[in-house]
């Protein structure tokens, strides 16, 4: 054959490096490159299997052999499947193509993962005729590659470990399986302690993520709070040295992105033009769901809550997932087109022109993938929408006078006239309808405004009062001053917040819109003020207290943990109820979204580790300070001993067999024991109570009965019922001294 260009085989060569590297034509017009010794032997030997293209600063280079040193640059590879030489007729059936990039191990790791492994492992077809071994020795090797190349240093000769290389995580089930493996495996650079910790912390969603495809759209829609939480909780982690901010910024993009292509997929089986529209309806309002709200996610952890986190703030400017974003947008703009259908079906009359006109209206996206959103495919996508509404635009002026008809019957009532515009907001927004509906617009506007000075009345009559009260915020269940004045107010501003939207969405070219929104711009930001003024003024009081022995905030781990006051023979538990309600408003303040001082959160979580103990101790506590109210007085004596070995137990709380030191909440196993010891012997006064009282119940029930016996008639009844009582007593008697044993020998075992 030539040597030339007419040789097929070398344009088959030439031509697709050439679309591999991008290069111009003109650089294969060259005699030498028709005439490469290389190319020559590839084709021309049957025993010359392969030929390497590589494109370095000095230009396109072909070699026979591949080094080791080749993968610093992109690598192209013709290789054959026989040992023949290459003609025109096996030109296509001889010759397979490969690429490398970045290392060998990459590629083929991708190769394998991409395609091998799913085609081999998952297709019925093949997967029949697969040896089991060998599906398992190519799941193993996929981990494997896995492994290694998340192990990669970018100096590909020393394979160790560097945490900011994120090279090899592609999905967020490869950022957990990375901290799986350097738990088991650990090394110098990170402890198998830390590694194990950030493993536990994403194994709350780790399952999920492996299973991503398997969930419904509502079930990720949750997935993405719960995700929320766990990487918040692997940044603020303060166990073990920070989780890097440029791996965090990696991990949440590829959660991102995984989100995305799940959406698309789920989306994907639906005909969104042709399938019934509730279920195209619910399908997309969940995917947009999940894309808004993750990117909401990004945008309140990297530009407000870890920037503000002294411990370990965010540096870098609020991560902004544009693509997700953007996805979003363009499921809004699906919902919004077959919405207004649905309005269209209702509003135009079931005649000839209806059915043309609404057959006809998604011909313009026909061949579309609408989720499919990326820079290629938008102007393909704005040229359809652009269609559709010249589609639709006949049908819409005869809608806009049946829509003011049924307006102006409800515009008296504010609320019906703002659900009206709320039912039917797409079809407003379109630029004939609103203009049509100008003045029923501008009575929206006006209601709107009423309600921002509502809004405005209401806070002010209520924001200085005390929740609860009459004159003051309305209040919660189980929240406390502060957190109920702020989720009042954060209630009034998710009212004005809606307020503004509508006013956008529907009222944004009306001549009293712009007065309107700084009214209410400004109203947002008093309340965010209010808001933000009662958080300061509770950490400035919590902080105040902590310097304060008397505020109850203060506990010390090496403190007792109860005592007997002096004073009142109370028993007291040196744990204040003030702590308890602390840990709450800790708690539901973080959920909130505020950044708790280091110095108030340090005690919470001492106050935190202490609780149960604390709760149950509690419990004793009551139990000792009210048993002599639930005696019968007449009994209280024979109580005596049991109630003296109780407090003994409580006088000597002594740790460790010498008993020479107080027990104190540092000391998690004395105190464990301890509490056993007070559970037994509250436990053992109960039941002795429970037991008398029940007898002095039975005893003057029988006494009542011998009252009632006449003497002279039935005196062998009497001689009964007075032996039964005696027996009784002599009963009570024996197991009062068999209490009174049982207690003296345990309350010795206690001491």
């Amino acid at each position: 054959m030539a040597n030339g260009t007419a040789d097929v085989r070398k344009l088959f060569i030439f031509t697709t490096t050439q679309n591999y590297f991008g290069l111009m034509s003109e650089l294969w017009d060259q005699p030498l490159l028709c005439n490469c010794l290389e190319i020559n032997n590839f084709l021309d030997d049957g025993n010359q299997m392969l030929l390497r293209v590589q494109r370095s600063d000095a230009g396109i280079s072909f070699s026979n052999t591949i080094e080791f040193g080749d993968t610093k640059d992109k690598v192209l590879v013709f290789f054959k499947l026989r040992p023949e030489v290459i003609t025109d007729e096996n030109l296509h059936d001889n010759i397979l193509v490969s690429s490398m990039l970045e290392s060998p191990i990459s590629s083929l790791y991708q190769a394998v993962r991409q395609v091998f492994a799913p085609m081999l492992l998952k297709d019925q077809e093949w997967s029949r005729n697969f040896d089991p071994k060998l599906q398992n020795l190519l799941s193993e090797l996929e981990a494997g590659l896995g492994i290694v190349l998340r192990r990669s240093d970018t100096n590909l000769t020393k394979l160790k470990f560097k945490e900011d290389d994120t090279r090899g995580i592609l999905t967020p089930s490869d950022e957990f399986q990375f901290w799986i493996e350097q738990a088991h495996r650990g090394n110098k650079q990170i402890s198998k302690e830390r590694a194990n910790y950030f493993k536990e912390l994403f194994e709350t969603i780790a399952r999920e993520f492996y299973n991503l495809d398997s969930l419904s759209l509502l079930e990720v829609v949750d997935l993405v709070e719960t995700t929320q939480d766990v990487v918040d909780d692997v940044w603020r982690q303060t166990e073990h040295d920070h989780y890097p901010e440029s791996r965090m910024l990696h991990l949440l993009d590829i959660i991102g992105g995984s989100f995305g292509r799940f959406v698309q997929k789920k989306l994907g089986t639906l005909n969104l033009w042709e399938d019934p529209y509730y279920l195209v309806k619910e399908s997309l309002k969940a995917g947009i769901s999940i894309c808004e709200q993750w990117v909401i996610v990004c945008n309140h952890l990297t530009g407000q809550v870890w920037q503000r986190y002294v411990p370990h703030p965010w540096k870098n400017e609020k991560y902004f997932p544009e693509t997700l974003d953007k996805l979003g947008k363009r499921l809004e703009e699906v919902l919004a087109i077959r919405t207004i259908h649905e309005k269209f079906l209702y509003f135009l009359p079931a005649s000839e022109e209806k059915i043309i006109c609404l057959t006809r209206v998604f011909e313009p996206f026909t061949g579309l993938n609408p989720v499919q959103y990326n820079p290629y495919t938008e102007p393909l996508w704005k040229a359809a929408v652009s269609q559709y509404e010249k589609i639709i635009a006949p049908a819409e002026q005869k809608i806009a006078g049946k829509l003011k008809n049924y307006i102006s019957e409800i515009q008296d009532s504010p609320q019906q006239l703002l659900q009206a515009f709320l039912k039917y907001k797409e079809l407003v927004k379109r630029p004939t309808i609103s203009k049509e509906l100008m003045l029923e617009r501008e009575t929206l506007l006006a209601r709107l405004v009423d309600s921002i000075k509502d809004f405005r009345l209401d806070f002010e009559n209520r924001c200085r009062g005390i929740p609860g009260d009459a004159s003051g915020p309305l209040s919660g269940k189980n929240l406390s001053e502060v957190v109920n004045s702020i989720v009042w107010v954060r209630q009034l501003e998710l009212k004005v917040d809606d307020t503004i939207k509508i006013a956008e969405a529907l009222l944004s070219d009306l001549p009293g819109f712009r007065c309107f929104h700084q009214s209410a711009k400004d109203l947002l930001d008093q309340l965010k003020l209010y808001e933000q003024e009662q958080f300061d003024d509770w950490s400035r009081d919590i902080q105040s207290g902590l310097s304060d022995s008397r505020s109850g905030l203060c506990i010390e781990a090496s403190s007792r943990i109860m005592e007997l006051d002096s004073n009142d023979g109370l028993l007291k538990v040196h744990y204040s109820d003030r702590l308890v309600i602390l840990l709450r408003e800790v708690r539901q303040l973080s959920a909130l979204g505020f950044v708790i001082p280091a110095k108030i959160q340090q005690v919470a979580n001492i106050a935190q580790k202490f609780c149960k103990q604390a709760i149950i101790l509690k419990q004793v506590a009551h139990f000792y300070n009210s048993i002599d109210q639930q005696m019968i007085q007449s009994q209280r004596p024979m109580m005596l001993q049991s109630a003296l070995a109780f407090e003994q137990i409580i006088k000597n709380s002594k740790a460790g067999s010498g008993g020479k030191s107080q027990i104190t909440w540092d000391n998690p196993k004395e105190l464990e024991g301890y509490i056993q010891k007070l559970q037994n012997a509250a436990e053992r006064l109960a039941t002795e109570n429970r037991k008398l009282r029940k007898w002095h119940t039975t005893f003057c029930e029988k006494v009542v009965v011998l009252m009632n016996i006449d003497l002279l008639r039935q005196q062998q009844r009497w001689k009964d019922g007075l032996q039964e009582l005696r027996t009784g007593l002599a009963t009570v008697e024996a197991q009062k001294c068999k209490w009174i044993f049982d207690d003296f020998q345990q309350s010795r075992r206690s001491v």
